[in-house]
């Protein structure tokens, strides 16, 4: 054993072994320290795509002396192709950080695969509740108001990421508009499918008909949604999984956070099941100067249930590809027909 590093050996798998010597040298060469301990290490629940490992450790010497608590995020076996690698991952979080966003604050890159076989990055770790169902089943008549506010504000923050940005060259800028290009992405998808889906084609055909023409790009988390931000009793303390993140219309993660397929057991919640419409737009104009259009807002609640329709998809094919058998993967596929469902209601009447 090195005289700079300290490794617990233990029988417990949350316990990191001496198998994780490199990963210890990691952290202690970029925390400037004298010593590493790594005490115990627990695989977080979610991250259906990603992996995310809580980290436990103590540091002597150096400016992160102490008892510290990271997140090492890395490389699932398998991705969606819509996903970012975990190096544009960690540039969009600290681009994010640096706007004033609320993110696990973003530590340091790994791309030597000699140290966990796989490309990742460390963060610090928040604590907070992330379930959906749990903050739907705790927000009461009237929703949570100043949880709903504060998640408009962080999301208007993001939002004032305009293109050009040197640290995101590699987030691509599509020559049509949002949308249309949006649909192109999709039709293409299920034109590789060897079944069909009417319901689908239907509702894309729909957004393209009346898909806006006029559009501000800025930067998209491109799932901001109750279960991908931890909340505590002080309100929001940050967004999490930012894997999807690209350039964009405001309104697309605005229709996302607030489609129905995304308010748990509070469907009459339209902010995220969590809270009313009108305080979490409250908090976006507190930041941001963009007059939020109701007809727009509807126009991309669909293009939100199209585009989870076509994840769900995805997320089956991962599961019956072998490749990666998982019954969250496999559950997630059967949400097809709701989704559908509601597709086909959502374009059958006069948006409002």
């Amino acid at each position: 054993m090195s005289s700079s590093s300290l490794i617990p050996v233990a029988s417990d798998p949350n316990v990191v072994s001496a198998n994780d010597q490199q990963l210890v040298d990691f952290i202690r060469e970029h925390a400037d320290a004298e010593r590493v301990l790594i005490t115990a290490r627990k695989r977080l629940s979610g991250g259906a795509i990603q992996e995310n490992w809580r980290l436990d450790l103590l540091i002597e010497g150096g400016p992160w002396a102490g008892s510290r608590r990271w997140v090492l995020r890395s490389d699932a076996l398998s991705a969606l192709p819509a996903s970012l690698g975990r190096e544009q991952e960690f540039a969009v979080l600290q681009v994010a950080h640096q706007a004033g966003v609320k993110v696990p604050r973003p530590l340091w890159l790994c791309g030597d695969m000699r140290v966990q076989g796989r490309v990742f990055f460390l963060m610090e770790y928040v604590s907070g509740i992330a379930a959906g169902r749990l903050l739907s089943a705790q927000a009461g008549p009237q929703g949570k108001a100043i949880l709903a506010a504060q998640l408009g504000a962080n999301l208007a923050r993001l939002h004032q990421v305009r293109p050009p940005n040197a640290a995101l060259e590699f987030l691509p800028v599509a020559d049509a508009p949002p949308a249309l290009a949006t649909i192109n992405d999709y039709r293409r998808y299920l034109d590789t499918l060897d079944e069909a889906y009417p319901a689908l084609e239907w509702g894309l055909r729909w957004c393209e008909l009346y898909a806006p023409h006029s559009h501000v790009l800025c930067l998209l988390h491109r799932d901001y949604r109750t279960g991908n931000y931890l909340a505590s009793e002080q309100g929001l303390e940050a967004v999490l999984d930012w894997e999807f993140s690209g350039w964009g219309d405001p309104y697309e993660d605005l229709g996302w956070f607030t489609a129905r397929c995304w308010r748990f057991i509070r469907p009459d919640l339209e902010a995220g099941g969590i809270g009313l419409l009108e305080d979490f737009l409250r908090g976006y104009h507190e930041v941001s100067t963009l007059c939020i259009d109701r007809n727009q807002l509807h126009y991309w609640q669909v293009m939100a249930t199209l585009r989870w329709a076509v994840i769900a998809l995805q997320q089956g094919q991962r599961h019956l590809s072998g490749e990666e058998p998982s019954l969250e993967l496999a559950l997630t596929a059967r949400l097809l027909p709701e989704l559908e469902l509601d597709i086909l209601h959502m374009t059958g009447a006069v948006a409002p």
